[in-house]
């Protein structure tokens, strides 16, 4: 055999003698049942994709199925790291990765932990799937999903009437056009939206506790990605505040989501937030009658009162648990920011500042050299130029 290095049989023998003591002659136990239990994962896996349920129950528990068989499936597939022998069986801990048919370039890919049992055959299948500890849940944990596909959206809900997400696919329906309109077609133009029962069942989708978004109707998370991929972003809708807003404000909110999608191959840790957020503002207040004193009420009342920003907001400043007011006035801050670059040099402009900022993979000097070479400006000229902007918009 080309390349192979010929020994003994003697000292073979004797080296695989010793090897067999610590297992290495052959499967242990232990990775005997990690295989039995990655073979009993790839069954179910199959059998939820081509949507067969009795073959789903013959690996285990069959809830998840019951409340997964309206989402469409590209991909479901389990990959077991880690398997403890238990008692009664044995506990898993997986990583899962899935896309949705149609909407996601990359997979979603989240933590779980199942448990297992086995027959008096000594068969394993799955009792229980549920998230690993610190990972969120996916909707499913949280009841069935129902899902309602639009023309470029795919709203799924638990808890909600149909009617009502079929009203979020209409608005999502709008915000992509509108959003590719400004920034291009150069994404997926599809969304898909998140609507859980309440603010308790938005918090646990997104892993934190319901008190950091108590007030902020809809966020928009990066799920599953890596360099040179498309994120499979959700945006998660806060139906306790998002109810209160009025049908322009619903819009707006989900017309900025849209945009986070839209931009995130282009947005990196080099961008900053009064850029994300603002453009984000900018596009959804697009083809509203707001006035800047109307869409920006905090910053207004600041100015009135002779406290024009002496810099534009810090990321620090976009927390969710910071102080209501001060988080109002970063946003507005950031819109009045991405408009002035709008109104003064021209949407374009404004687009090709946001990708130039987007190419840079760390914060120093990536604003400032887009800032240069798409506005010529310094930061320091750009900063006084918007203060005099705030200024007059608002005073």
């Amino acid at each position: 055999m080309a390349g192979g290095r010929r020994v003994r049989s003697g000292g073979a023998a004797a080296l695989c003698l010793l090897l067999s003591l610590t297992g290495c002659a052959g499967r242990t136990a232990a990775d005997s049942a990690k295989g039995e239990v990655q073979h009993l994962l790839d069954l179910r896996s199959a059998a939820l994709l081509r949507h067969d349920a009795q073959a789903y129950g013959a690996t285990g528990a069959s809830t998840e199925y019951t409340r997964l068989r309206a989402l469409p499936l590209a991909s479901w597939a389990y990959r077991i790291t880690t398997l403890r022998r238990t008692a009664a069986g044995a506990t898993a801990d997986a990583d899962l990765t899935y896309k949705v048919a149609g909407y996601d370039r990359a997979p979603v890919d989240t933590r779980r932990t199942l448990t297992l049992a086995r027959t008096a055959s000594g068969t394993w299948y799955v009792s229980a799937d549920r998230p690993a500890d610190k990972s969120g849940q996916q909707l499913w944990d949280q009841g069935t999903v129902t899902a309602v596909p639009g023309a470029h959206s795919l709203v799924l809900g638990t808890g909600q009437p149909a009617a009502e997400l079929r009203g979020y696919a209409r608005m999502a329906d709008e915000a992509v056009p509108a959003v590719s309109k400004e920034w291009g077609t150069d994404w997926t133009r599809r969304v898909v939206v998140l609507v859980p029962k309440s603010l308790t069942g938005m918090a646990g989708l997104l892993g934190s506790p319901a008190a950091n978004y108590r007030g902020i109707a809809a966020v928009t998370t990066g799920e599953a990605g890596g360099a040179g991929q498309t994120p499979a972003d959700r945006v998660v809708i806060n139906p306790d505040a998002y109810a209160v807003l009025g049908a322009m404000g619903k819009q707006v909110v989900l017309t900025h989501e849209t945009t986070h999608v839209a931009t995130r191959t282009h947005t990196t840790a080099a961008t900053p937030l009064w850029l994300s957020e603002g453009y984000a503002d900018w596009i959804g207040y697009l083809g509203t009658d707001r006035t800047p004193a109307q869409a920006a009420p905090e910053l207004a009342r600041a100015v009135g009162a002779g406290q024009v920003p002496a810099a534009l907001p810090t990321d620090k400043d976009f927390g969710f648990t910071s102080d209501p007011t001060e988080l109002a006035r970063a946003y507005e801050s950031g819109w009045l920011a991405c408009r002035m670059i709008a109104e003064q040099w021209g949407a374009a402009r404004l687009a090709a500042f946001y990708r130039a900022v987007g190419t840079h993979t760390t914060r120093p000097g990536a604003v400032e050299t887009a800032l240069h070479r798409v506005l010529g400006l310094t930061p320091d000229a750009f900063t006084t130029r918007w203060q005099k902007y705030v200024r007059a918009q608002l005073g």
